[in-house]
Formats: structure tokens, sequence, C-alpha cells
């Protein structure tokens, strides 16, 4: 008998990080700064609506002389998510990460609530993946 085949539940961090749609950037890069973290999930009445990055708040917000302190999560972060469920293999999360050209994704319930977030560094952990698929997800270039 093969084995189980690795699903999201087993490599995704518990607990994103995330924000209401309204608060800020500097709020956002504060959390990053406290948490030690690259991204924050962003929620509207407690679903998922979109995720900033590090990267987002300097290229989309910084670079451009917006005000960190009244621009809102929801003018910078990326609304149109590719997401995974708890219960989906690990091979599916790879998959959308190399079509989608990201290295991180949210993981929701069926109600579109954050219960976790699988990045490409959980997902080199998990043996029975291809290195050439991580290789490739790694190499693609930025999702802007």
């Amino acid at each position: 008998m093969s084995p189980r085949v690795p699903r999201v539940s087993d490599v995704m961090t518990r607990r994103p990080r995330s924000l209401p749609r309204e608060s800020t950037l500097h709020e956002a890069a504060r959390l990053m700064r406290d948490e030690g973290i690259g991204d924050v999930l962003v929620t509207a009445a407690g679903r998922l609506c979109g995720m900033v990055t590090d990267r987002d708040i300097v290229v989309r917000a910084v670079a451009e002389d917006w005000d960190a302190r009244i621009t809102s999560l929801g003018e910078v972060c990326t609304a149109d998510l590719a997401t995974v469920r708890p219960d989906d293999d690990a091979a599916t999360a790879a998959r959308l990460m190399r079509e989608r050209a990201v290295r991180r994704l949210p993981v929701v319930d069926e109600k579109r609530r954050p219960v976790g977030i699988v990045s490409l560094g959980d997902l080199a952990d998990c043996e029975r993946l291809s290195v050439p698929t991580l290789e490739e997800i790694w190499r693609a270039p930025p999702n802007l």
C-alpha cells in the first residue's frame, strides 16, 4: 500500500493573520513586522476577500507615494485569489501555485473563512511532491 498523499491541512500554517479590508497599510506593515510574516489575509465580514504581501506594500503603494496611514488594504490587496481547502491534497496546492505564479495560497473553509495559509516552503517539506514542480513555482516571475 502506498503512503497517503499529504493534505493541505497536514502542511499549512494554521491561524493565519488577517485584517479587515478597511485597515490601513500601516497596520498591515506593523503586523507583518511584529509577527515576522510576509503576508496578511484581507477579510470582509470574516470572509476572505484578498491578500496583501510585503511586496504589494512596497511595489503598489510606497513606490507610488501613497500614504500608508490612510490607504486601506482594500485599495492595494490582490482580490483575485486562488484558494484551497484543508482537505485538498498538497499536489493540488502545488499545481495552483504553478498555474498562478504565486508562492502562497490561502486555505479557506466552506464559507470562505480563512483557516490557514500554505506556502512554497510548506510544500517543499512534502516528500511526495516532485522537485521540478516546486522549482517551476520558485522560478516563476512575480505576479503583480
